[in-house]
């Protein structure tokens, strides 16, 4: 009789991503350690202009923040929607990053965009939708610039450390996975945040492995709680959406915490790292 082929059985046998000891791996982008203590990254979904950038970059900063977020591409449902600012946009990250200090994280959608945007950003991110764009991951890999990879919205687990691989094999070892909520039959959420990929990751690979509650949930009543959950399950770090006046935000402002909103949350769960770690 053939063994039973589990999903736990693929990803033992997938390759790079995959746990043989128990070291794990630490992905640095300037002083930013992920996979040493807990990384908060904060910033808007979108960067809008100049002037809303860097208030919320000085926002998230003096909130506790330890990197900078701002999409520069959005990939959006309707070709409508507003797109981001392109270039422009990556001018004004890398004056955020010169006035705080924060490293930068912004979304890459294209091959052809990766050389130039490792030139603006510290971290490359490839979103949900692109997990799978095989193409966009070898190239990422080839650019020895640290990737945050989200899980696609329908992807297994082996599905997603599958995709990492993908980036590892090019050479790039430098990879981030990130849990932002996976499509079900539930409506209330914008997703349904998978926290059980936490600790199941933790045992399957050495990657660091961070939490996206913002698109997890999509509502801000429900981030502070799933990310404190978050860093219970151990989480490596979280990422949120933070705007200054989420009402007029050109994309995501039901799920973005304001400035005080987030400085609190920031509080709360170094408190509760913090207290975790003294339990070890």
């Amino acid at each position: 009789m053939n063994p039973v082929n589990t999903n736990a059985n693929i990803i033992n046998n997938i390759g790079l991503v995959s746990r043989t000891d128990s070291t794990r791996s630490v992905v640095a982008s300037g002083d930013v350690r992920f996979g040493e203590g807990l990384v908060v990254i904060a910033g808007p979904c979108s960067v809008e202009s100049e002037e809303q950038t860097l208030r919320i970059a000085r926002a998230v900063k003096a909130g506790g923040a330890h990197m900078l977020r701002g999409g520069v591409f959005k990939p959006r449902t309707s070709p409508y929607a507003f797109q981001g600012l392109g270039l422009k946009g990556l001018k004004i990250l890398k004056k955020a990053r010169e006035e705080t200090g924060l490293p930068v994280v912004s979304e890459v959608l294209d091959t052809r965009d990766v050389s130039w945007m490792s030139e603006y950003v510290d971290v490359l991110q490839v979103g949900a939708r692109n997990m799978q764009n095989f193409s966009l991951l070898k190239e990422v890999g080839k650019s020895r610039k640290p990737v945050l990879l989200k899980r696609g919205m329908y992807s297994t687990l082996s599905e997603w450390l599958n995709c990492a691989e993908y980036i590892l094999k090019e050479g790039n070892l430098q990879v981030i996975l990130c849990e932002r909520g996976i499509r079900t039959f539930e409506n209330y959420t914008r997703n349904t945040l998978d926290l059980s990929a936490v600790p199941a990751l933790r045992e399957l690979t050495h990657l660091p492995v961070i939490v996206d509650p913002a698109h997890g949930t999509g509502r801000v009543g429900l981030i502070p709680a799933m990310s404190l959950a978050a860093v219970a399950a151990g989480a490596d770090g979280i990422i949120v959406e933070v705007h200054d006046n989420p009402a007029a935000a050109l994309s995501d402002g039901d799920q973005s915490l304001t400035p005080a909103q987030f400085s609190e949350l920031a509080r709360k769960v170094t408190a509760l790292r913090a207290f975790m770690e003294g339990l070890q």
